[in-house]
Order: structure tokens, then sequence, then C-alpha cells
């Protein structure tokens, strides 16, 4: 599991695609430290998700995992943990908690039956 400034930088790393720490940071949705933008880069290539080039005399990132990979990952983990491996249980808990209406049902319905 990425941490919440973990993923915030990898959101950055995305929409950016290759660049430096300094461009990251250009693409942050909060402020966070340059220091700690630079470390948290560092740790996100040791866990596989950055790789990085020596351009001159400084380091370009970019994605070794994209997005969807990381979202279907994320994702099946959240499944898995919080709703007993089931998507059926997943999208109840949205029906209850009055997040998904019956109108967006029917058309999650129609989205599965259209990609048979």
């Amino acid at each position: 599991k990425l941490t919440h400034v973990e993923e915030e930088a990898m959101q950055a790393v995305w929409r950016t695609g290759e660049g430096n720490v300094k461009a990251f940071m250009e693409h942050l949705d909060e402020e966070i430290p340059y220091t700690t933008v630079a470390s948290t880069i560092k740790n996100l290539e040791k866990k596989g998700y950055l790789s990085s080039r020596l351009l001159g005399n400084a380091y370009l990132y970019k994605p070794a995992v994209t997005e969807a990979e990381y979202k279907k990952k994320f994702m099946n983990g959240v499944v898995k943990e919080y709703f007993d491996n089931s998507y059926k249980e997943l999208v109840n808990f949205f029906v209850e908690q009055k997040k998904l209406s019956a109108k967006e049902l029917k058309e999650i319905i129609s989205m599965i039956e259209n990609n048979k």
C-alpha cells in the first residue's frame, strides 16, 4: 500500500510523465516540502513504482506502473480486505451509503451487459 503522500506523488508523476522532483511538485494537489517529495520519489523508486535515469547531474523519473495497473491492484485490495472479496458487497455498500442511485445502478448494469 502507498501512503497518502506517496499516492499524491504518484498522481503528480502520472500527470507529468517523465520529469524531475521540481516538475512533479508543480502537479501536486497539495503543498508538500521539496525534501519530502524528493525522499518520497526515492522510496517509490525502491518500491518499483518509478524508474530513473541520470541526465547530466540530475535524475529523471518516470512511472514504472501505469495508473490503470495501480487502480486495479488498489481496488482488488480494497474489495478483498473490506468487502470479503465481493464486488457485489462493494456496490451494496455504496447503495446503503446513498452514494449510488437507482439510475446509476441501472447505468452500471447496462455497462456490464454491453461489455459481454
